[in-house]
């Protein structure tokens, strides 16, 4: 494509003006104008086709994947090629899609010839999680007398993650996430009579007889003894709803899912530097993504990939198919964190109905955040109006409908618990450590 620049339409002014007004002043040097203006017109239609093609020799490379996280500034790297002799300068252009925001419109890019690699950062900032594709590359250069805008138009496959930030709630985990000799929390040893085999030492006089590993006894020709510790490899899986509950939203201008997921990428990062197995499953009417718990960074990742695209549906969640899903494929006694809403009254005899299914293997950890204004009667003193007292009254009652669900769970072994939004995962976060500490699992 070949546009006029602002050189042409302002040398036009400069030769047609004055000649078409001194042919209409003195007729006898009419021809001598129509020859000015005619040899214009035929210098700028020389000069646009003589650089028709100038962007021929151009080449643009995008990356095909670019990880950013949400909120935090990043760039997207992007490399030009000239295979012809002469230099070229050029005016970048990138079709950002809703959801990533970039403080610059264009780029100015210098590109030598002989087929010289240039490589441009153009810094960008995420505002969404979630993937996002960006396209194509818009070009263009100056013709020779700079009269036109000579464009291209380069196609790209990019495809933009992105992740949640979970540094913020990491800085709060401070003495989770720092590893550094004595500091931060490690995963010790826990000393005690279990059935996870340790190592084999030397009999001392009192061990149970039991206790004797007979084959290296005959290979050694004197006893010794199996020493035993308590399991520590277990499995935690965070179950995230995904359904209208969790598009609901929360402080801080996040919906309830974006908090959910953050949440589970926490805790699954501190069960791997505790020496557990990290799960998830994601649901909403149906089940949407099961990872079966396994250990190791390149598990996190596909955890995180499986979490980053999560998106809330309009539907209404099903917990009794949940139940039975759960029931079928986690046979080993498993931590369940449930992340969900169970404000509806509906919604909440359907989870029981689910848990009682789950109950006697597994032990269950629900967790969702505290609704608004859900607070005892005369708990806040911020009551000035008759409207202020009608909606205390109303957190009232369904804060005590939230009590009446908390006691049905615990008589069903099932804890539950109401949590802040800016302490979410530090919540979560202490429930783990604390199943831990005390080996219910």
């Amino acid at each position: 494509m070949i546009v006029p620049r602002t050189k042409l339409l302002a040398w036009t002014g400069v030769v047609a003006i004055p000649f078409s007004a001194a042919a209409a002043v003195a007729p006898s040097v009419a021809p001598v104008s129509l020859a000015a203006i005619l040899g214009f017109l035929v210098l700028a239609l020389l000069d646009a086709a003589l650089s028709y093609g100038g962007l021929d020799a151009v080449s643009v490379e995008l990356p095909p994947v670019v990880r950013l996280l949400k909120g935090r500034r990043g760039a997207l790297g992007l490399r030009f090629g000239n295979a012809d002799p002469k230099a070229v300068r050029l005016r970048l252009g990138l079709a950002f899609p809703r959801g990533i925001t970039s403080e610059i419109e264009e780029l100015t890019a210098e590109l030598r010839g002989g087929a010289e690699t240039v490589r441009l950062e153009w810094p960008c900032t995420p505002l969404a999680r979630g993937v996002f594709n960006v396209d194509a590359c818009h070009l263009e250069r100056a013709s020779i007398l700079g009269f036109w805008g000579l464009r291209a138009v380069r196609r790209a496959q990019t495809e933009i993650r992105v992740y949640p930030d979970m540094l913020p709630e990491q800085k709060r985990l401070g003495a989770i996430f720092l590893d550094r000799g004595s500091l931060g929390v490690h995963a010790r040893r826990q000393a005690g009579r279990g059935r996870e085999f340790e190592k084999l030492r030397e009999y001392v006089a009192g061990d149970c007889l039991k206790e004797i590993h007979w084959k290296a006894t005959a290979k050694r020709g004197r006893p010794f003894t199996k020493v035993f510790q308590i399991e520590r490899t277990q499995e935690v899986y965070v179950i995230v709803d995904a359904s209208r509950l969790s598009a609901r939203p929360a402080s801080g201008g996040d919906d309830i899912l974006e908090r959910y997921v953050t949440a589970a990428l926490i805790l699954g990062q501190v069960a791997h530097r505790q020496g557990d197995l990290f799960g998830l499953l994601t649901f909403s009417d149906r089940i949407h993504g099961f990872i079966r718990a396994r250990g190791g960074h390149g598990h996190y990742r596909v955890c995180r990939d499986a979490l980053y695209t999560v998106r809330p549906r309009v539907v209404t969640p099903d917990f009794e198919e949940l139940a039975g899903f759960i029931r079928s494929r986690i046979r080993r006694r498993a931590l369940l964190v449930f992340l969900t809403g169970l404000d509806d009254p509906v919604l909440s005899e359907g989870f029981i109905r689910g848990a009682e299914i789950l109950r006697q293997k597994h032990l269950m950890l629900v967790n969702m955040l505290k609704p608004p204004l859900a607070s005892p009667l005369f708990s806040d003193e911020d009551v000035v109006s008759p409207d202020d007292l009608y909606a205390k009254l109303a957190g009232h009652l369904k804060w005590c409908n939230l009590r009446e669900l908390e006691k049905v769970l615990r008589q069903r072994g099932i804890r539950f618990h109401l949590l802040d939004h800016e302490r979410l995962c530090a919540q979560i976060v202490s429930q783990y450590m604390d199943i831990k500490r005390r080996l219910l699992l």
